[in-house]
């Protein structure tokens, strides 16, 4: 067996660690805003549910309860606007994560065959498709691939890093595109419901889609928009043909989310007044960030959706994450997410209203 080391990359963030150091010392403490992992309270129904499920001494299923999946489905309908889901078009998953590095090897891919992902895009998708030993390559527009062995196409928007969103004629050409060669569409939409200056959509919308899910995959995650990163939820929805063996396959494997979870997942997707005030926050720091890089001689450019702001200096990621470290301030390099964002770096809106408002100060 290849060593662990010939299979993957080196892990990215342990690059950041001289600046994060660096930033620590500042004497007011660290801004934080390299990753974004929610730090606002779980609303307390959400809280409540996980509590009043927490008896529970039995295995839960890998399909989750009827009452989880008609949760989803309900979710689906209301608000990606897609039609006659039912419960085999849905999948409970152990957090979005775990899905994008498994999903290549629970399909069988393997050598020979092909994945693809932005050119910009979350580090995953890549080390998905190393785990299977499938071969991988970056894209700028999907439909200039050379379609012969690919397998699984990957599509992100909103983007991480960039926060670009697709427009509802541009997804339409990608999937007719794939379907017309036999791809199978993997869209991963965790920060659909966190659009600012666009409104994202989903390949699950019938516009998109033609009323049909055949060769078409959905990943939602409940991390950002309820503050669930903690709980590790997250589902699939889309073509059954593809999640029903998916779903075999996880059952062999044990991949299985909480009952507590789950319970928790079916009052998050009832509600949507959380979301509501969760975005309020979000919007908030984000307008503040925002006017203070500009401010401080950044450009910004797409950041029209998700939870990060993709800004350059017109320099070197790692000479800008030096200057910000050094005034207290850690971001993402760009080119943790690809070549393409050496001059850029990925600066998340996921701290508190003190620390953003520490980091606005400090840019000012």
């Amino acid at each position: 067996m290849s060593a662990v080391s010939d299979r993957l990359p080196s892990f990215p963030w342990d690059r950041l660690e001289p600046y994060k150091k660096t930033a620590a010392a500042h004497p007011d403490g660290i801004v934080d805003l390299s990753v974004g992992t929610p730090v606002d309270p779980v609303p307390d129904l959400i809280q409540k549910a996980l509590v009043d499920a927490a008896d529970s001494p039995g295995y839960p299923t890998v399909w989750g309860t009827p009452a989880l999946r008609d949760a989803i489905t309900g979710w689906l309908g209301r608000r990606l606007g897609a039609r006659d889901v039912t419960h085999r078009h849905v999948l409970p998953v152990v957090g979005s994560k775990e899905l994008v590095a498994w999903l290549p090897t629970q399909l069988g891919l393997g050598p020979g065959d092909r994945v693809a992902f932005p050119r910009l895009a979350y580090p995953t998708y890549e080390v998905g498709a190393r785990l299977a030993r499938a071969e991988y390559e970056a894209y700028d527009d999907p439909t200039g691939l050379d379609p012969a062995g690919l397998r699984l196409l990957w599509l992100n928007s909103p983007s991480n890093p960039t926060g670009k969103v697709l427009s509802k004629a541009e997804l339409t050409r990608i999937v007719a595109w794939a379907r017309e060669h036999g791809v199978l569409v993997v869209s991963d939409e965790c920060y659909l419901e966190l659009g600012w200056e666009a409104d994202p959509v989903s390949v699950l919308h019938p516009d998109v889609n033609g009323g049909s899910y055949d060769g078409l995959v959905a990943v939602h995650s409940l991390s950002k928009r309820s503050n669930l990163a903690g709980y590790r939820a997250a589902f699939l929805a889309g073509d059954p043909a593809v999640l029903g063996p998916l779903l075999e396959i996880r059952k062999h494997g044990g991949m299985m989310t909480s009952a507590p979870t789950q319970a928790a997942v079916v009052a998050a997707l009832g509600d949507d007044e959380h979301v509501r005030v969760q975005r309020e926050r979000y919007a908030a720091r984000r307008t503040a960030l925002r006017e203070a890089l500009l401010g401080h001689g950044f450009r910004i450019e797409h950041s029209e959706a998700s939870l990060y702001l993709w800004a350059t200096r017109g320099e070197s990621c790692w000479d800008t994450v030096a200057h910000l470290a050094e005034r207290g301030i850690l971001v993402a390099p760009g080119d943790f997410y690809g070549p393409a964002g050496a001059d850029f770096v990925r600066v998340a809106f996921t701290a508190t209203d003190e620390r953003v408002h520490a980091a606005v100060a400090r840019l000012s």
